[in-house]
């Protein structure tokens, strides 16, 4: 079985059309206020999971919202996902603070998520 565990989803991303009425929506959901609120990203957290909004679905261009799972050693979990049949869609990047994050579709063409702190 996998040698690198998952450490559970952390965040979830969700592209939005309109991000001034998406953030009243998800303000009104999660009940804070973002602790990101950017033209290119509002994100909160709470509960101990970051939620993210992306215009257009960002440069990933997504079109659902995709939940990312922590892993400790990225690189391993991509090695393991692939072996097993996944798609690597987005190749691992930083996107600041030290994340590192990556994307797979599985067998199915469901859109995975990966992130590394």
């Amino acid at each position: 079985m996998s040698s690198s565990a998952t450490q559970g989803i952390k965040t979830v991303l969700h592209p939005v059309a309109d991000l001034a009425k998406a953030k009243d929506v998800y303000t009104a959901l999660l009940g804070v206020a973002p602790m990101v609120d950017e033209p290119y990203y509002v994100g909160y957290e709470t509960g101990g999971q970051h939620i993210g909004l992306v215009p257009g679905g960002g440069p990933q261009g997504m079109t659902s919202p995709v939940a990312y799972w922590q892993v400790a050693d990225l690189g391993a979990k991509l090695a393991e996902l692939t072996a097993a049949g996944a798609t690597v869609t987005e190749a691992p990047h930083e996107v600041g603070g030290g994340r590192i994050v990556a994307a797979v579709t599985d067998v199915d063409g469901n859109v995975l998520g990966l992130l590394q702190d």
